[in-house]
């Protein structure tokens, strides 16, 4: 019965090195076996004190193009004051706008939120004509060049664009702010709104 049993699992142990030995061969000898790539993961910087400068009081020009992606070419002018304030210990900013232009003033407020996971921005407008937050627009600074990039995506005269915020030219006294749109994926960009502010001294 031992001998029985014993010359059943030589055969069945032989079955099983005869089954998986032309596997390793071919996994071996075949050229088509994909390459292992190894991925660098990106080191994440802290940029909890990025828009620090913009604490405190400030006045701007701001340019808006009327109609964007439609051709137009008509820009209207508007001059403006806003008060940024800190919240949340530094992790958050509240800025308030109030802005004169050919149809009378408006306000508004925006919403800076800090992740410390992700290490980015998310930056948030609301209108006081409408009472609400709108899509927040997520990036972060390259302290390299100085230039902060933030991208989101809207409905823009019924169709889906990619949107893009640009920070540059920032001193201690000014700083320089472009909105784009773009119909083919961020291959090219209209600037539709610029805005040049220069801070209150006190």
């Amino acid at each position: 019965m031992k001998e029985h049993i014993g010359h059943h699992i030589g055969l069945f142990a032989a079955a099983l090195i005869t089954f998986f030995q032309p596997m390793e061969i071919s996994a071996k000898e075949s050229p088509s076996a994909p390459a292992t790539t190894v991925f660098k993961q990106k080191v994440l910087r802290d940029g909890q004190h990025d828009f620090d400068f913009l604490l405190g009081s400030w006045k701007f020009h701001l340019s808006r193009l009327d109609h964007p992606l439609t051709g137009s070419a008509k820009w209207i002018e508007f001059d403006g004051t806003c008060i940024c304030r800190p919240i949340w210990n530094g992790l958050a900013q509240i800025e308030e706008v109030e802005l004169d232009g050919p149809k009378g003033r408006i306000q508004g407020l925006t919403l800076r939120l800090y992740n410390p996971q992700s290490q980015q921005w998310n930056l948030n407008w609301a209108s006081r004509s409408t009472g609400m937050l709108g899509v927040p627009t997520i990036g972060s600074f390259d302290v390299k060049n100085g230039r902060g990039e933030f991208f989101d995506q809207e409905a823009v005269n019924g169709r889906m664009v990619l949107l893009r915020y640009v920070w540059s030219d920032i001193t201690s006294t000014s700083a320089h702010f472009e909105q784009s749109f773009s119909e083919d994926g961020g291959k090219t960009w209209e600037v539709n709104w610029i805005t040049n502010q220069v801070r209150v001294q006190k």
